[in-house]
């Protein structure tokens, strides 16, 4: 409970106080890794990788996103899977890698992502403006056609 508790606060605090979300978000994991809450793990890491993309450690973002990538996948958690590919697609276009943050966006866009991590709103139009349009809708197109697998 406590560390869902800290997911329900690091949500409330992104925007407002980030570095509050992110304390908040880093005990929750702890706290989820030690009791063997997975779900709960993989949840915050997911917040967290989102968190640290925007306003901490880009390498901590990469690490957060691989664990809920992996857990979801394992658990073969075709919805929930979106969101960390997500949190990829804006890390890889703040870091300038957009060819592989388009494909990535092709892949998890959906209205469920658009809604969890609505950071990608603001990357899919940066990445049409940096790679034009038809280029952007070749590599999305193909990361859409892209399986869970």
């Amino acid at each position: 409970m406590l560390s869902f508790a800290l997911l329900a606060l690091g949500a409330a605090f992104h925007e407002a106080d980030p570095v509050r979300a992110l304390d908040a978000c880093r005990r929750g994991v702890a706290i989820a890794r030690d009791s063997g809450s997975r779900a709960n793990e993989t949840h915050l890491a997911v917040s967290l990788a989102r968190l640290e993309a925007e306003h901490g450690d880009p390498r901590a973002a990469l690490d957060y996103v691989t664990v809920g990538i992996r857990n979801y996948h394992d658990a073969g958690n075709t919805t929930m899977i979106g969101g960390p590919f997500a949190v990829l697609a804006t890390l890889l276009d703040r870091l300038g890698r957009y060819e592989p943050a388009a494909t990535i966006a092709g892949f998890a866009v959906n209205t469920f992502t658009s809604a969890s991590v609505p950071e990608l709103d603001t990357a899919i139009p940066h990445l049409r403006d940096a790679l034009g349009d038809q280029t952007y809708e070749s590599l999305a197109r193909r990361g859409e056609a892209m399986t869970t697998s």
